[in-house]
């Protein structure tokens, strides 16, 4: 039974931050490559950070690089995303994913994935 359980989303006003968290159960969290993936109403689901299950390795996309930081706590079975300076264009549902290597849920190969929490940035 492996599951991956988001939260820490809500509502915020333009500029505030939070952090997401993606806790995990059911695998060797230390063996996956972890990633956050956002989806806004109507649009398709949009990569936004992966880590390396070590957590050597980080990879962002260009439009969160510089605001966003993804982290993770293999004690814990936990991945983190922290979120700065939230505009209006961040507002999705974002699911966290597990995967066998780095790099692999960049090209949507997650193969596990959990049921999303909602971030809404106000203007």
């Amino acid at each position: 039974q492996v599951q991956l359980v988001e939260s820490g989303g809500g509502l915020v006003q333009a500029g505030a931050s939070l952090r997401l968290l993606c806790t995990t159960s059911g695998l060797t969290f230390s063996r996956y490559a972890m990633g956050w993936f956002r989806q806004a109403p109507g649009k398709e689901r949009e990569f936004v950070s992966e880590i390396s299950s070590s957590g050597v390795y980080t990879d962002y996309a260009d439009s969160v690089k510089g605001r966003f930081t993804i982290s993770r706590d293999n004690a814990k079975n936990t991945v983190y995303l922290q979120v700065n300076t939230l505009k209006p264009e961040d507002t999705a549902v974002y699911y966290c994913a597990a995967a066998f290597n780095f790099g692999t849920l960049k090209g949507r190969g997650g193969v596990y994935w959990g049921q999303g929490t909602q971030v809404t940035v106000s203007y």
